[in-house]
C-alpha cells in the first residue's frame, strides 16, 4: 500500500514538474533574440515600419529584436521563410497587403497561404493611397478626371509600379467603381512610374502617401483625392473620395505582424500586449509614421484575421478585373 502511494506521489510530482516546465517555457518568452523578416529591401515603407516595431518590441520585451530583409518575388521569399519556421515566436514576418492579401489571388502556385500558414498578431499601420496627376493635366479635381475619362473612354493612361501590385489593382477597383476606362501603363517600381507622371509622359496614377505626398508638397504632382475614410494629416488639403463626390471608395495599403501557424497563444498574446503598451500610442512612432502619411494601429489577433480574409476577397475582385497574373 505504502509502495503504491509512493508510486502515485512520484507520478503526480512528475506530471506537476512537466506542467511547470511547459508553463515556464511560455512564461519565459522571450529568452533570446527575435527576428522580424521583411520581404522587401531596406528603406521601403514595410521595412521602415518593421524597424520602428522592432525598436518598441525590444523595449517592451527586454530582448534584441532584429529586422532581417529577405527581398524578392513580391515579398514571397521572406513570407515563405517564416511560414516554414519553427512556431516558437522567434521568427515573425512583417507583411503587407500585397504579401498577406493580394498574392494569394495573383500567384497560382503561392508557396504559403496568409491564414492557413500564419497566425495573425496585429495590424501595424495603415498607409493611405492617393490619386494624383501631373500639374499640367486639365483635371483640377478627382471628379473632373472621372468626367474626362467618361467622355474619352480608353484615351487617358495611368501609370503603376507594375502589373498586379497595389497601385495597379487599386486603380482597377477605382475604374470599376466609377465606370471608366483608363489604359494601364506598368513600370518596374513606383519611382519610375512617379518620375514619368511628373515628367508628363503619363498623366495619372494612384500610389501610397509615402511615395506621393512629398511631390504634392513640392508642386510636382497634384493630389486629387485620398482613398480613405478621413483626410490625411500629412496632406489635410486633399479631400477624401467621398468628399470629392465619388462615393465611399476606400482602399488603403496596410502592414501587419504575423507568426508561423501553431505558435502558442501565450506567445501571440505577449507580442500583442507589447504592441499595445509600447508601440501604438508612442509619440515617436506617431511622429515617424506621420512623415509617411501613415497611421500606427494595433488590432486584436482575431480581428486582424477577419480583416485579412476580407482583404483577400476584395483584392481577388481587383485581380479578376485587371486580368493580372504573375505566373
Amino acid at each position: 500500500m505504502r509502495s503504491s502511494l509512493h508510486r502515485h506521489a512520484r507520478r503526480l510530482l512528475g506530471l506537476l514538474s512537466l506542467g511547470l516546465c511547459v508553463w515556464s517555457a511560455h512564461a519565459a518568452y522571450p529568452d533570446r533574440p527575435i527576428r522580424l523578416v521583411v520581404g522587401f529591401p531596406p528603406g521601403q515603407a514595410t521595412d521602415i515600419i518593421a524597424r520602428a516595431t522592432a525598436k518598441k518590441l525590444q523595449e517592451a520585451l527586454g530582448q534584441p529584436v532584429v529586422v532581417d530583409n529577405k527581398p524578392g518575388a513580391a515579398g514571397i521569399i521572406g513570407s515563405e521563410l517564416v511560414a516554414k519556421a519553427a512556431p516558437d515566436g522567434y521568427t515573425l514576418v512583417v507583411g503587407s497587403s500585397g504579401t498577406m492579401a493580394i498574392n494569394v489571388s495573383l500567384y497560382s502556385k503561392l508557396p504559403y497561404h496568409p491564414l492557413k500558414d500564419f497566425t495573425p498578431i496585429s495590424q501595424l499601420a495603415i498607409v493611405p493611397l492617393f490619386l494624383a496627376c501631373n500639374p499640367n493635366f486639365p483635371a483640377q479635381t478627382a471628379a473632373e478626371l472621372v468626367s474626362m475619362a467618361k467622355a474619352q473612354p480608353g484615351k487617358i493612361h495611368y501609370a503603376s509600379a507594375g502589373s498586379g501590385v497595389t497601385s495597379h489593382l487599386t486603380m482597377e477597383l477605382f475604374k470599376n467603381a466609377q465606370g471608366i476606362d483608363l489604359v494601364h501603363i506598368p513600370y518596374k517600381g513606383a519611382p519610375a512610374a512617379i518620375t514619368d507622371v511628373i515628367g508628363g509622359q503619363v498623366p495619372v496614377l494612384i500610389d501610397t502617401s509615402a511615395a506621393l505626398i512629398p511631390h504634392g508638397k513640392s508642386g510636382k504632382l497634384r493630389l486629387l483625392a485620398v482613398a480613405s475614410k478621413a483626410r490625411n494629416p500629412a496632406a489635410p488639403q486633399v479631400p477624401t473620395m467621398a468628399e470629392a463626390g465619388l462615393g465611399n471608395f476606400e482602399a488603403p495599403a496596410w502592414i501587419g505582424l504575423a507568426a508561423p501557424k501553431g505558435t502558442p497563444r501565450e506567445v501571440i498574446d505577449t507580442l500583442h500586449k507589447a504592441l499595445l503598451s509600447h508601440y501604438v500610442e508612442a509619440t515617436d512612432i506617431k511622429e515617424q509614421l506621420s512623415g509617411l502619411g501613415a497611421e500606427p494601429t494595433a488590432t486584436r489577433p482575431e480581428d486582424f484575421a477577419r480583416y485579412i480574409q476580407a482583404e483577400i476577397d476584395k483584392w481577388a475582385l481587383a485581380v479578376r478585373l485587371s486580368g493580372a497574373k504573375a505566373d
